[in-house]
């Protein structure tokens, strides 16, 4: 049986076409896709994120213990608020869950991870964390909603009191507030500014309501799903998986090895830079007519790779997608579709930035 957010009979009622979605009944669009893109890249619009899974990990080894489960280090939390953007290994150095962890205070952090990999990341968090003294608590009673575009954060700001709006124009990305029942963070996963909203589930649908009056528009998980990959921004279980390093994924950004930490999966990550690293992760853009999608085969001089995601870009009016390929390949490349090989380039993502074309994706590859 599917899941239901709070939001979902607003849903209905705004005509929404719902799907199963992890186990949730989720709106895929509201009416036209491409809209509700084009929205969120010119003026505003929001996405139910409910099904998202919110854990709080309280006690004094609290930073102890995430220092030991991230890749990324903890060590860089310090202000109230402040996130980060990690991955959750396995021993192997393959990625079980990325997540945003903010640091509350000192016995105090909240994660936010994925909702198709819940059961295997609680159980993950559990047997990580059955050695050290903290306690874990996922946030059932909680609903979050995603504020998303050029004009997000002033409308959010007409329906807060202005004392929280004086605090929240001082807010940097990647940082939170916490004001009453709300939690608000400067995050999202559309490559545009605005906020993701978390609050009691008893509220979801009159903060709902005010931001339709606001003029936001409803969006769905179709477009959050192009703005993303538009974004550069990587999708668990296509772009990261639980058999491939962070390292192959585009993602070693996100993995401190610049002290002596020993978390989860450095001595399978050190190994794979000491023998060489095989694969990377690169953008495509497709020249010839087609769709990309995952799964596809990418053959460059260098070897083959295989594409990871892949859609038709609003912005761009092109078809772009993500793909693993080998190390040396450079800007040729060709994608088998439907046995026909088409021509494409590989690029280095983002593809979009501020509604806009990247300027290096216009050059060409740039690395």
């Amino acid at each position: 049986m599917t899941r239901k957010t709070a939001l979902h009979d607003a849903h209905v009622a705004a005509g929404a076409r719902l799907v199963d979605f992890v186990g949730w009944e989720m709106p895929i669009n509201y009416g036209s896709q491409m809209d509700e893109h084009h929205q969120v890249r010119t003026d505003a619009g929001m996405f139910d994120v409910s099904h998202m899974t919110v854990v709080d990990i309280h006690g004094p080894q609290t930073r102890d213990f995430l220092s030991r489960l991230l890749a990324n280090d903890v060590a860089k939390l310090h202000t109230a608020g402040k996130a980060l953007y990690s991955c959750m290994l396995n021993e192997a150095g393959g990625v079980i869950d990325d997540l945003i962890a903010y640091f509350m205070d000192e016995e105090w952090f909240r994660l936010v991870v994925n909702a198709a990999t819940r059961d295997k990341g609680l159980a993950w968090l559990e047997r990580q964390g059955a050695e050290f003294r903290i306690a874990v608590t996922e946030h059932h009673e909680l609903a979050m909603i995603a504020v998303q575009g050029p004009r997000a954060r002033d409308k959010v700001h007409t329906l807060l009191e202005a004392d929280v709006v004086v605090e929240l124009l001082e807010l940097k990305p990647f940082n939170a507030v916490l004001h009453d029942e709300l939690f608000i963070a400067r995050t999202g996963y559309t490559g545009e500014d605005g906020y993701e909203i978390l609050m009691g589930a008893g509220q979801a649908v009159s903060v709902w309501n005010s931001l339709r009056e606001a003029g936001v528009m409803p969006c769905g998980l179709a477009a959050r799903d192009t703005l993303r990959l538009e974004a550069g921004m990587h999708l668990y279980g296509q772009d990261m998986e639980e058999d491939v390093t962070p390292l192959e994924s585009g993602l070693g950004w996100t993995v401190a090895l610049n002290d002596e930490r020993d978390f989860i999966g450095r001595s399978a990550l050190e190994k794979q830079i000491a023998e060489g690293i095989q694969d990377k992760l690169l953008g495509l853009v497709l020249e010839d007519r087609g769709v990309l999608r995952p799964g596809q085969k990418v053959i460059t001089p260098a070897g083959d790779g295989i594409t990871t995601s892949g859609s038709f870009s609003p912005t761009l009016q092109k078809a772009i997608g993500l793909a693993r390929v080998p190390m040396a390949a450079g800007e040729e490349c060709a994608v088998e579709i439907r046995g026909k090989l088409l021509k494409a380039r590989i690029v280095r993502p983002p593809f979009v930035r501020n509604g806009k074309p990247c300027e290096g994706l216009l050059q060409g590859l740039a690395g």
